[in-house]
């Protein structure tokens, strides 16, 4: 265990309780074990035993892993997929919409990620901005397109700080910086899928706007949005993956070769 490929390799399986052969080329990345029911009754696969930290699931070339809460644990997953070098890994996660345009159940897709985490600042300097991979961005503009789903894009602010609805001032720094969304990981998985040459993306679901007093999430107003939107907000992401493998696109340099 004296170099990282070697060590990757170990956590990798020992996190997610799968071989490193069996994990596809293409990976769906989620906050939420729903995501993983939802892509396991979707594909025809058997779901995975929860005793694994990080549960996964394996479909025809595409793997669907949930890697927890966080941007430590964001870093920690792109850190251990380059075990396998993935051709491309899609973010699917909830965010608090800042901007008094978006409403439950929006779709951001984001066009870069402010570091407000702290995490990615152990891999690249602060002025190395997050950006996700375009052309995976570009196969997800397609899908929802295709699915007549209206969508917004802009800047996603992401913090390690989770309980804030409280602080005007900080929520007061949110509107400086022209945010259209505040997370916890997608700034953290851009920078760290750079690093580790994995093109990574990201298609986020407005799930609260924290904004105001009212829109900030309860138990029953977060059950209600998973039971409207996780389910399609699955099926977006895997049709963009699969999209990606049919037609051989690239996710980084306009052409495939894998």
């Amino acid at each position: 265990m004296d170099t990282k490929q070697k060590i990757v390799e170990n956590w990798l399986v020992r996190y997610t309780g799968q071989p490193l052969d069996e994990f596809g080329k293409l990976v769906l990345l989620t906050n939420f074990n729903k995501y993983v029911d939802i892509f396991c009754a979707l594909e025809g696969v058997e779901p995975v035993a929860s005793e694994s930290g990080m549960r996964c699931a394996t479909s025809d070339g595409l793997t669907i892993i949930n890697f927890g809460i966080g941007s430590p644990n964001a870093a920690l997953i792109m850190d251990l997929l380059s075990a396998v070098s993935p051709a491309a890994c899609l973010f699917l996660g909830k965010c608090g919409g800042i901007s008094g345009k978006t409403r439950l159940g929006d779709y951001i897709l984001p066009l870069a990620g402010i570091r407000g985490e702290g995490t990615s600042s152990d891999y690249f300097p602060a002025e190395v901005p997050a950006l996700p991979a375009f052309m995976l961005q570009r196969a997800v503009s397609t899908v929802l397109r295709d699915a007549s789903q209206d969508y917004w894009t802009g800047t996603v602010y992401t913090t390690n700080r989770r309980v804030w609805e409280h602080d005007e001032r900080f929520k007061d720094y949110l509107r400086s910086v022209r945010a259209m969304a505040v997370d916890m990981e997608t700034a953290t998985l851009f920078t760290c899928g750079f690093y580790n040459h994995i093109p990574t993306g990201a298609l986020l679901l407005v799930s609260d706007n924290p904004m105001s007093p009212e829109g900030v999430k309860t138990e029953a107003s977060d059950k209600a949005v998973t039971q409207n939107f996780a389910e399609q907000h699955v099926r977006l992401g895997v049709k963009a993956m699969r999209l990606i493998g049919v037609r051989g696109k690239t996710v980084r340099h306009l052409k495939y070769d894998w």
